[in-house]
This record gives structure tokens, sequence and C-alpha cells, in this order.
């Protein structure tokens, strides 16, 4: 991933960054209510997961510039999603909601070039951490396991 394109991510989630609250809130807010299915994969009481989530987002965001730092943190979240019911198919799912999410709070900055920025960002996340799901489960043939081993970010 050029430094262009990191630079631009990491504008935007620096202008989103003092509303991390309302984002995690607002992001599962959106996902339950479009894909009601995905609720019983989470614990009732969600204040510690929208943490995680928060969290999770910062060391991605820490570590764009030096992406070799996120690949084991983010094989052994992908293998804790096995225990939880996360499927490779999820992946997708909550990229796009969390892309929406960040653009419909981010108003007049936001544009389809960050949305371009933010979903490539995140499929190399989800691909990492699908890897790791693939180490602990196996990988049935399906479409979110065939499209084959996680993308380097750097120089992506």
């Amino acid at each position: 991933m050029d430094s262009a394109v990191i630079d631009r991510l990491e504008k935007s989630f620096n202008a989103l960054a003092h509303r991390g609250e309302e984002l995690v809130d607002r992001f599962y807010a959106l996902l339950f209510a479009r894909n009601p299915q995905l609720r019983a994969l989470f614990p009732s009481a969600l204040r510690d997961q929208k943490q995680k989530l928060l969290s999770s987002i910062i060391l991605v965001m820490k570590n764009l510039r030096s992406p070799e730092m996120l690949r084991q943190p983010l094989i052994d979240m992908g293998r804790r999603h096995v225990a939880y019911g996360a499927q490779p198919e999820h992946y997708p799912v909550v990229r796009d909601t969390l892309v929406e999410v960040m653009a419909s709070m981010a108003g007049p900055i936001w544009n389809d070039q960050l949305t371009s920025d933010w979903k490539r960002a995140l499929h190399f996340v989800s691909m990492v951490m699908i890897e790791g799901h693939q180490q602990v489960a196996g990988c049935a043939c399906n479409a979110a396991c065939s499209a084959g081993a996680a993308p380097a970010m750097a120089g992506a």
C-alpha cells in the first residue's frame, strides 16, 4: 500500500478517532439491523466487544506503515474468531458495514477514494484473519476461503 493511501487512511481515521465510541455503537447497531443472524455470535453485553473492536482498529492504524507487525496479531484474532462462530463469509459484511458507518460519520470529508482505500485495507485485515481461521477450522471449498493467501499490504 503506497504512502498516499496510508496518508488518506490516517487522516480519515484521525478525523473520527475522537468519536470512537460512537463509531463502534453505530457499527454494531447497523450490523445487527441488517444481519440479525449475526447477533448470536456476540455476547449479550457488548461493552467489552466494542472496546475490542476499537482497539483492533487502532492497532491496524498504528501499524499501516509496518504491516508485518500486524500479521501475527491478526492471525491470532482470526483463530479466536473460530470459537465465536465467525465464518469467512462474515468478513466482507463486517468490512462493508464499518466503511459505511465511517463514511456516514465523516460527512463531507469522505469520498469514493476513501471508500476504496478503506475497503482495500480492511480486505487485507480480513484475509489475514481468515488465514488464522483456516489454521484452526480448515477450509471448506467456498468462495471466501478460495480467495487464496493473504495479500501483501506493503507495496500492494
